[in-house]
């Protein structure tokens, strides 16, 4: 499946999109513009949790291919969104314990790519990401992910703590990435889980790790402080692989 960013211009355009329930990562809007339309637009995507992003007039023209921007592009989703419910269905038909992966503060579409491809290969049964201030499903992600898109389905949640709290009532526990925390291969990391990376500035926010039954650390030996986020994902995702094979 090929992947394209779809670029929305134009103030009638952009709105149309939102009022329809596209869903759109993104939103350019021009600098200091404060004309009626667009505060209209940057309303609807507040609504929606979409990232606002104000640029200046060279930029949205470099980013234009229609040239009639109006001051406004929004970068829509290049996949389809599932739900939480989708990826409990898909464990159940595989006869298997929920394993989901959920991200905290990831915004470099990079690391959403090599994580949803360690989702993948892991077994993960789904990848849940927040609406704010987070990266979306964009073209780049779709490319590093090298085809694990098209398999291993991804919900955008408005609250991930609250995602987390109805999750342990269904029965599954969470497992958070964190320096803080005890040593990974310490911990019984079997059944049905979750696991909560952070990214790697700011690490996994206040209120999900309060809300997770365990914090793992990963053993470093080296001199630099910390493991890029796709990486802690992969030591950490194959450490509760290695324990339910056993």
């Amino acid at each position: 499946m090929e992947f394209e960013e779809t670029k929305i211009e134009g103030r009638n355009a952009v709105l149309e999109a939102f009022r329809s329930g596209k869903t759109i990562d993104k939103l350019y809007v021009l600098e200091g513009c404060q004309d009626g339309p667009v505060k209209t637009i940057v309303r609807e995507a507040e609504k929606h949790d979409t990232i606002v992003q104000f640029a200046g007039k060279e930029r949205l023209d470099r980013l234009s291919e229609t040239k009639k921007h109006q001051g406004v592009i929004a970068i829509a989703s290049a996949y389809e969104y599932a739900t939480v419910d989708d990826m409990l269905k898909r464990a159940e038909e595989k006869g298997e314990e929920p394993f989901l992966f959920l991200l905290d503060n990831i915004e470099d579409p990079h690391n959403l790519g090599a994580i949803i491809r360690t989702a993948n290969l892991a077994g993960a049964h789904g990848v849940i990401i927040p609406k704010r201030r987070a990266v979306g499903l964009t073209a780049t992600v779709a490319k590093v992910s090298a085809g694990a898109l098209n398999y291993t389905p991804v919900a955008k949640v408005t609250n991930l703590t609250a995602t987390i709290k109805e999750l342990k009532e269904k029965g599954i526990w969470f497992v958070c990435a964190d320096m803080d925390g005890t040593q990974m291969y310490r911990l019984n990391l079997k059944g049905p889980i979750g696991l909560v990376i952070g990214s790697e500035g700011e690490g996994v926010g206040r209120l999900v790790k309060e809300n997770c039954d365990f914090v793992a650390s990963i053993p470093m030996k080296g001199d630099i402080d910390s493991l890029n986020a796709s990486v802690a994902a992969g030591v950490l995702a194959y450490e509760i692989v290695r324990q339910r094979l056993l």
